[in-house]
């Protein structure tokens, strides 16, 4: 049994000095993540632009959810304060120079203090969903990212092996060499479209749960105001 093991180590071994010869892989201790990403074909192109658009939005997106969802914690209790005692004006520019998604919603509710409740819940779900919409502009590309990357990926791998196998039909030379080379080769376009699928879907699942955040702190706020409104003035 150690001899079979044996025999497979050094089958292996000669087989990768093979191929560093014939120059399908760099010899030992001079392959980097840059020589191995050039030999994965002109889709790493694609899939390069995929992975930097992804980054970008990822952080605009992280920047724009956490500016939006950034509050104070007295803030509804200044806000009660000033309705309770009758101030609805500095409430009302309390929430009007406060920058962030509940603060534009309670804004809409105290600009509709003395009609209905119904109607004042109205409008501050109007403001509500139109803040969501604010936060999850372009989410949905990393959705996209992580589903066409991989395909981008498989699609250089299939190119990659009919190129492979054309070479081989057309001059009838092969060995086992050639075809594990470029195989190896050929696969690295396949690992490079499903890491940047995985990372770009990763991105898209923390951006919903921090969106998902937000709005149970709005929905928090919206029910803590309609309270407030109906508590008795002093």
């Amino acid at each position: 049994m150690h001899l079979f093991f044996l025999q497979i180590i050094i089958d292996s071994s000669k087989l990768k000095d093979s191929l560093a010869r014939a120059g399908i892989i760099p010899p030992p201790g001079k392959q980097n993540l840059w020589d191995i990403l050039e030999r994965g074909g002109p889709l790493m192109i694609p899939l390069a632009i995929l992975l930097v658009i992804a980054i970008f939005v990822f952080i605009e997106r992280v920047m724009a959810i956490n500016k939006a969802s950034r509050t104070d914690e007295n803030f509804m209790n200044i806000i009660r304060d000033h309705i309770v005692n009758n101030n609805v004006m500095a409430a009302r520019s309390l929430a009007k120079n406060t920058n962030n998604s509940i603060a534009r919603m309670i804004d809409k509710g105290i600009q509709r203090i003395g009609k209905p409740i119904d109607a004042i819940e109205k409008s501050m779900e109007n403001v509500g969903r139109l803040e969501l919409y604010k936060m999850e502009k372009n989410v949905s590309i990393l959705s996209v990212i992580g589903y066409i990357a991989p395909l981008f990926g498989f699609l250089g791998t299939i190119i990659g092996m009919f190129q492979l196998f054309y070479n081989i039909a057309s001059t009838g030379e092969y060995s086992i060499s050639n075809i594990a080379g470029g195989i190896y080769v050929k696969m690295i376009s396949s690992a490079g479209g499903l890491i940047i699928g995985i990372i770009a879907y990763i991105m898209y699942r923390y951006l919903n749960s921090q969106i998902d955040k937000t709005t149970n702190k709005m929905e928090v706020a919206s029910a803590e105001f309609i309270d407030i409104l109906q508590e008795p003035t002093r």
